[in-house]
């Protein structure tokens, strides 16, 4: 199938043209970073995973044991997918898995090599962020394969749905623990058959009523927050915005959403889908006195956008998570307590 050419705008210039230093062994000139599209690009769906699939097990932020990854490798036995380990696997360099060129030339290969159908993330961590300007996002986009991941791979996920126009996927790492309904989750987004059922759970907090349709984005909160004022940052016009946080006081979780607010991102959605944010609540005192509680925070900082607005869905740092499709149509009923895709999540193989 052709894919449709899109013209890309100039890249930066001028006095920035200096460089970007990402990593002791490498410099990226400005010249060289890969130009923002001039609008933004119509959705691929990557094709759905089936027995045969080869995954590509790509470690672009910190490193991982293969003792971890059982879990993931069980799931694949099971269904008849390959892993491949990547050239990073079980390496380390302080918190990171690998040099920042090791790691990106890591998943450039996955994304060049045509035997490889998919594109799982080991672990989060740190790291993702010092790659993304050498990344080939006309090169994602031509090849169309699946990229999962969650926290620190928010940000991968984020650059290359936006600048490749790829559908990505918030969902499991392979050092996850895949129990049957992360396993059920993954499946149902990605492989064979899968299904648009809505999403609902009666314990979820609906803080404000109403529905929502939009594409979804959105991901781990902090590294939303630290893509702002880049060229990778989040654009949340129109969209139903997930986000999820772990380990974070009140005050610090008021903060990310006061600065997403002062940027005009949270004012821009039509939904916002909150997760379990594990282990945010106050653990004593706050910075100056009794701490809100994290339901207050959320409130304060949601309640006048005038969109619905739900807490409390199984996606990021929880054992059992969802897999949710980035670039897809989906509605949000805070009353009902409901998310369901308006779309399917990948394309059906024939």
């Amino acid at each position: 199938m052709a894919l449709e050419r899109r013209t890309f705008l100039q890249t930066i210039a001028g006095t920035a043209a200096a460089t970007l230093a990402l990593g002791s062994s490498h410099a990226v000139a400005a010249s060289d970073l890969e130009p923002i599209p001039a609008r933004p690009l119509p959705s691929l769906l990557p094709k759905a995973l089936a027995p045969g699939s080869r995954v590509g097990i790509a470690c672009p932020a910190s490193g991982v044991t293969m003792s971890e990854m059982k879990g993931f490798m069980a799931l694949c036995t099971a269904h008849g997918l390959e892993p491949v380990m990547g050239r990073n696997v079980s390496r380390r360099d302080g918190y990171l898995s690998a040099s920042d060129t090791d790691r990106a030339d890591e998943l450039k290969e996955f994304v060049d090599d045509p035997t490889i159908d998919a594109i799982m993330c080991a672990r989060g961590g740190y790291g993702v962020m010092r790659i993304l300007p050498y990344l080939d996002y006309s090169a994602i986009r031509e090849a169309n394969k699946i990229i999962m991941g969650f926290s620190d791979i928010t940000a991968l996920l984020i650059a290359a749905n936006q600048l490749s126009g790829v559908v990505t996927y918030h969902g499991p790492v392979a050092s996850s623990t895949f129990d049957p309904f992360t396993a059920d989750a993954f499946k149902r987004t990605v492989m064979v058959s899968p299904q648009m059922d809505p999403f609902q759970d009666e314990r979820l907090t609906t803080i404000v009523n109403g529905v929502g349709r939009g594409r979804l984005t959105g991901g781990n909160l902090a590294m939303v927050i630290s893509t702002l004022g880049t060229k990778y940052e989040i654009d949340t016009k129109g969209a139903i915005l997930f986000l999820e946080e772990i380990n974070e006081e009140p005050y610090r979780i008021d903060r990310m959403l006061t600065q997403l607010w002062l940027a005009g991102k949270l004012q821009q959605c039509n939904g916002i889908a909150l997760g379990n944010f594990r282990n945010c609540e106050s653990k004593g005192l706050s910075i100056t006195g009794p701490s809100f509680t994290l339901k207050e925070v959320i409130q304060e900082r949601t309640k006048d956008l005038g969109i619905p607005v739900v807490y409390g869905l199984p996606f990021g740092h929880v054992k059992s998570k969802l897999t949710i499709p980035l670039g897809i149509e989906a509605e949000l009923d805070a009353t009902s307590k409901t998310l369901r895709l308006l779309q399917p999540s990948v394309e059906h193989r024939i």
